[in-house]
């Protein structure tokens, strides 16, 4: 693969030098396609060979940062960065009265956003773009009106409504979800609290067992499961209760969400600890049990975080990650 992207490149670079000789409606039908595909590589030596191109636009007066946001291409539209007259480009309009800002506002088919699991998610990465391309662009660009007589803030929400709508569902769902689990945790570790192994001394109302320090790990590892499932259940209350808005997707519903599947993992896998605990304090001198007991409980928390861990980790990411714009790319030209 090493040898393959090596010959790559040093075909690139020969095609690049004869990019001046060859046929302009050529060249840019193979920029295009090369953005629509995220070829960062070929852009950026292109584009250093004859920096025009990046004025060259398609039949609808789209230039390659407007094809970019369109085909949601982060690694291409960062070379912005690269350039210092970006003037040029921001102010640019299509043929259909469309700023670059329309273009983040506009829903075409996109790999990179196929990709993303759950619709709240892909609203979230929808508003990330519109958000990232208005930051580079002058204040007057967001008034601009295109054929349809919409600002770029009301092209979003027009072609958004949809994905919205989507994301509230899928958030409720899962919401939902969690709740049931979260309510059957609270209510067995409220339970467990006042019946603990053993029971109580009959002359002073003190638990049989509260001189054992696998007593003290039963208590705490309760306590523990109970405030955090508690907690979580709280939160996905405020999730279900949520306006919904546009901007709740960018990072509050994200947070909400966040830290309520995050409680919820930390509140079953105490339960079980408290769970073990029990068991052993209940059989002592059963030491053949502790390595198949602690494996069987372990089977649920594992599985838990094998299901819901891959969405915590992209949510946390797009969430408070670095992002997916690099905006400390080095200069072009």
């Amino acid at each position: 693969m090493k040898l393959l992207h090596h010959r790559g490149s040093q075909l690139l670079h020969q095609m690049c030098n004869q990019v001046k000789q060859m046929n302009e409606e050529y060249v840019n039908g193979a920029i295009f396609e090369a953005v629509k595909g995220g070829l960062v590589e070929f852009i950026e030596e292109i584009i250093k060979v004859d920096h025009q191109l990046l004025h060259n636009t398609d039949e609808m007066g789209r230039n390659i940062f407007f094809y970019a946001i369109l085909h949601r291409q982060p690694k291409i539209f960062s070379l912005i960065y690269g350039i210092d007259s970006k003037n040029s480009i921001t102010n640019a309009v299509d043929k259909s009265s469309c700023t670059i800002l329309h273009m983040a506002g506009m829903l075409e088919t996109s790999k990179k956003r196929d990709r993303i699991t759950g619709e709240a998610l892909k609203m979230q990465s929808e508003l990330q773009w519109f958000k990232e391309v208005e930051r580079i662009c002058l204040p007057w660009i967001n008034d601009i009106q295109n054929d349809t007589n919409m600002t770029p803030r009301e092209f979003f929400t027009h072609n958004h409504k949809n994905m919205v709508k989507d994301g509230e569902k899928w958030m409720k769902d899962t919401a939902t979800s969690c709740t049931v689990v979260g309510a059957l945790i609270i209510t067995i570790m409220f339970t467990v609290a006042f019946t603990v192994p053993g029971g109580n001394d009959q002359n002073t109302g003190f638990p049989m067992f509260s001189h054992k320090t696998l007593f003290m790990v039963f208590i705490i590892s309760d306590t523990l499961s109970l405030f955090s499932s508690s907690t979580s259940v709280m939160v996905f209350l405020g999730i279900l209760t949520s306006r919904y808005a546009e901007e709740d997707f960018l990072r509050s519903l994200p947070t909400k969400m966040i830290t309520g599947l995050s409680t919820l993992f930390f509140s079953i896998a105490t339960m079980m600890i408290a769970f073990c605990a029990g068991l052993f304090i209940m059989l002592p001198g059963k030491s053949w049990m502790t390595i198949p007991v602690i494996c069987l409980a372990s089977v649920t928390v594992i599985l838990f975080g094998f299901m819901q861990f891959p969405i915590l980790f992209d949510m946390f990411k797009s969430t408070y990650g670095p992002g997916i714009f690099n905006r400390k790319m080095k200069r072009l030209f």
